[in-house]
């Protein structure tokens, strides 16, 4: 009798691993769509407009697919007054410390600055403001740098889950960023890293945290700090979707990222800027063949909408491309299958912006296409494809590429498709 209660036991812990692990794959099944703070609020968004495009979105937008409220770069700086970047940490002369301070917990986790975030007050961290997210039907998600901040390195603010191992301990200050200089890279050899990684996870787990977008980390690539973030989103007990940022990721290193990761950048930042709208084709058709479920070749936000409206780059301003360019950019997105964040202000859209991202026929193509692939490019015209799922029948893109208007005119017997 013993025997069978054990034997029951360890059916139903197999059962209990098999479906955590059946959740962690299918945490994204289609690519992510959703809207992401930094095109037009850089480092300096505040709760109220976190919000604001929040009820935008759940009103006019969630019927179509888009789901993801992403807040993106430097949550825990405190933007000064008329400030749009947060990237100076200065070392106070007195005592060595760090100014200015980042919000930060007595485990060097760092946390969301109330002047920015008041409903962070009294440590409750973005627990309040994912509840708000998620009451509107909504997910949750935030940017985080690779590391571990530097101001926890100097404060060797003790590891949560390790025993007697301090942030210094695992920092390698070798292994900085160059554009934001508030972190240290973790050394995943050594005793610590991987818990105070796990400790992160589970802090955004307690948040209601849905997707984490990891920046700093695959250009270069650091294949065991992504493993790192990957095992501790496995430890946390939360589905969580993870995006590696910046790009370009190197294309060598296909197989151990979409192993690891669910997106990822396949090129630097993109703005509203034609000739990156080109060199995007060409990215693209680098990383064709190697998306699907889970794992989601990333061509960067969306140049949609009102941008910079606090930096990061350029004036305020709506986007640059002309509404031909914004179809092009629109619909290459979606044919390509690529994550689609909106990078522009939701509640300033115009009636061109809102057109493009409702129309349910070409987000289509995005959540049910397969296998897109290049098979055309010739005298200013390229042609793309992708299969309509359970079916022999194809989306087909066909892409003006030149700096001028001009006739596309394409046989399509002489594409030859086939089912793939």
């Amino acid at each position: 009798m013993r025997f069978f209660k054990k034997l029951k036991y360890v059916f139903l812990l197999a059962l209990i691993c098999f479906a955590f692990h059946l959740s962690q794959a299918q945490v994204s099944p289609t690519p992510p769509m959703g809207w992401n703070s930094y095109n037009c609020f850089g480092s300096a968004v505040h709760e109220d407009e976190v919000k604001a495009n929040a009820d935008y979105l759940a009103k006019n937008l969630k019927q179509f697919g888009w789901q993801y409220i992403v807040i993106d770069f430097l949550w825990s700086y405190d933007n000064p007054p008329g400030s749009n970047l947060g990237n100076m940490l200065q070392k106070n002369l007195e005592d060595g410390s760090y100014i200015p301070w980042l919000a930060m917990d007595k485990w060097g986790r760092l946390l969301p600055q109330p002047n920015k975030f008041p409903s962070a007050f009294t440590g409750k961290g973005f627990k309040p403001l994912g509840d708000y997210i998620h009451t509107q039907g909504l997910k949750f998600g935030i940017h985080v740098m690779r590391g571990i901040p530097r101001q926890a390195v100097w404060a060797k603010s003790p590891v949560l889950g390790s025993s007697n191992i301090t942030a210094d301990m695992v920092a390698d200050t070798t292994s900085i960023c160059t554009w934001v200089n508030h972190m240290y890279g973790l050394n995943m050899s050594k005793p610590g890293a991987q818990e105070y990684l796990n400790s992160l996870l589970v802090l955004y787990a307690s948040w209601g945290v849905d997707y984490i977008k990891v920046d700093d980390i695959t250009h270069p690539y650091s294949p065991a700090e992504i493993e790192g973030y990957r095992k501790a989103i496995a430890n946390c007990g939360r589905a969580i979707v993870l995006s590696l940022s910046p790009g370009e990721t190197p294309i060598s290193q296909s197989e151990h990222v979409s192993r690891n990761a669910n997106l990822w950048r396949i090129a630097e930042d993109f703005w509203d800027n034609w000739q990156e709208l080109l060199k995007m084709f060409e990215y693209a058709k680098t990383w064709q063949g190697l998306g699907g479920p889970d794992k989601w070749p990333d061509c960067d936000m969306m140049q949609i909408g009102k941008l910079s409206k606090r930096g990061p780059v350029g004036y305020e301003r709506y986007s640059k491309f002309s509404d031909d360019e914004l179809y092009t950019h629109m619909n290459f997105w979606c044919l390509y299958r690529s994550p689609l964040m909106l990078g522009g202000n939701l509640p300033e859209n115009r009636e061109i912006d809102q057109k493009l991202v409702s129309n349910d026929e070409v987000i289509a193509v995005n959540q049910q296409g397969r296998s897109p692939r290049q098979l055309y490019k010739r005298e200013g015209s390229m042609v793309w494809v992708s299969q309509v799922q359970n079916s022999k029948d194809f989306y087909v893109g066909l892409f003006n590429i030149r700096d001028s208007v001009h006739d596309v005119s394409i046989n399509f017997a002489a594409l030859n498709l086939k089912e793939k």
